[in-house]
């Protein structure tokens, strides 16, 4: 996005109030109760290649190819610290132990108003609720280090988990749509939901939707 989050709306809430530019970088680390989100690094190619390398995770989102190779994984790693994949990537890590469990991210929109967010998270991690806590850091330094108005995620009909995640979070179903899944080479039905920034800040007391 052009417009970066310079100055502090006083008018709004102290939620929802913009953190000053010195407070921040672009895509800071983010930290959780049991997670760490950072940038991907070098580091995380085999456990990427490991993890990415399977039919569940790369048919339920729309731009992993199949089979996921390390060399797929190096070029995913260096996309992302170039900014050629959305505007923050981040690697999913356990805090305890730095464990690479998946990854999450934002992708502008054309509006310059929206983000829409991505995940994917490697199948032994699945049913821990890790997703939902990844998904909560990044939906709150969204909010508050962007001009944005909602933030849009979008999965699959049959994606059961994806699904549940994204209502946890607040987001409200907007409709349903097609889009091109890599792996698969064909299109695939796909719900579309929306979290508008009045929404979150209602509900900024995750405990209260978990």
């Amino acid at each position: 996005m052009q417009a970066e989050l310079l100055r502090v709306d006083q008018s709004r809430s102290p939620e929802e109030r913009i953190r000053p530019e010195r407070s921040r970088s672009d895509c800071p680390v983010l930290l959780s109760q049991r997670l760490v989100l950072r940038k991907p690094h070098e580091e995380d190619i085999d456990a990427l290649a490991h993890l990415a390398n399977n039919a569940n995770i790369a048919t339920m989102v729309s731009r992993m190819p199949h089979p996921y190779t390390a060399k797929d994984a190096a070029d995913f790693v260096r996309r992302a610290a170039n900014g050629e994949i959305g505007k923050c990537v981040y690697a999913i890590t356990r805090m305890d132990n730095g464990e690479f469990m998946g990854c999450c991210g934002l992708e502008p929109q054309e509006d310059e108003k929206t983000l829409e967010m991505g995940y994917w998270l490697g199948e032994p991690y699945w049913n821990r609720g890790y997703t939902t806590e990844a998904a909560h850091a990044l939906i709150d330094m969204a909010f508050r280090t962007r001009e944005i108005d909602q933030i849009d995620a979008r999965c699959r009909v049959t994606n059961i988990g994806s699904r549940r995640v994204i209502q946890k979070c607040g987001f409200q179903l907007q409709g349903s749509g097609m889009v091109g899944s890599l792996a698969l080479g064909a299109m695939v039905p796909v719900e579309w939901y929306r979290l508008d920034r009045k929404t979150w800040v209602s509900l900024r007391s995750w405990g209260d939707i978990r």
